[in-house]
C-alpha cells in the first residue's frame, strides 16, 4: 500500500512541475512561437510552403 502512495504522490508532483512549466511557457509568450513553427513545418510536409 505504501508504494502505491508513493507512485501516486510522484505523479502528482510531475504533474504539477509540468503544468507550471506549461504555464510558465505560456506567461513568456512562447505558445505563439510554438504556434507559427508548427504551422511553416505543416505547410512545408503537405508541399504548399
Amino acid at each position: 500500500m505504501m508504494r502505491v502512495d508513493r507512485k501516486a504522490a510522484a505523479q502528482l508532483a510531475l504533474l504539477l512541475v509540468g503544468a507550471a512549466m506549461l504555464g510558465f511557457g505560456v506567461w513568456r509568450g512562447e505558445a505563439a512561437s510554438v504556434l507559427s513553427k508548427a504551422v511553416k513545418l505543416c505547410l512545408e510536409c503537405v508541399g504548399i510552403g
